[in-house]
């Protein structure tokens, strides 16, 4: 059983919990946050910042497209030759019992790695053709 000591106790928080909870929720409720300045085009000066150098296309973008397609290339060779391996090492395993699992398994993620990053540069390059 609780004392009577105690109970005063939890009484004192439920009072203060009922009763300073709202009166202090009300008061951070009527903060109003500043006014951005706008300029004279609508934008405020935070988001005219980030729209200043919208028309220029960026780096990444900017690069001809036969070295992007020489890019691809190179990393869709390797690509090709890890599946290839990976394959192969599997067949090895599988049909013929040959214990090359940690061989297998490293070609395997080389594969998946490497095709993660093709997709994505590809994606990043080429998506709107």
């Amino acid at each position: 059983m609780l004392s009577i000591r105690a109970m005063n106790v939890w009484a004192q928080v439920l009072l203060l919990i009922a009763f300073a909870l709202p009166l202090y929720s009300a008061h951070a409720a009527d903060a109003v946050p500043p006014a951005s300045p706008v300029t004279s085009d609508g934008t405020s000066d935070v988001l005219s910042a980030f729209n200043k150098d919208q028309d220029k296309p960026s780096a990444i973008v900017a690069i001809p497209d036969k070295k992007k397609r020489l890019v691809m290339f190179f990393m869709g060779v390797p690509l090709l030759v890890f599946i290839l391996l990976t394959a192969a090492l599997g067949i090895a395993m599988g049909m013929y019992g040959k214990p090359v699992y940690v061989p297998h398994m490293v070609c395997a993620g080389l594969s998946v790695t490497l095709a993660i990053a093709h997709a994505v540069v590809g994606i990043v390059w080429f998506y709107p053709f």
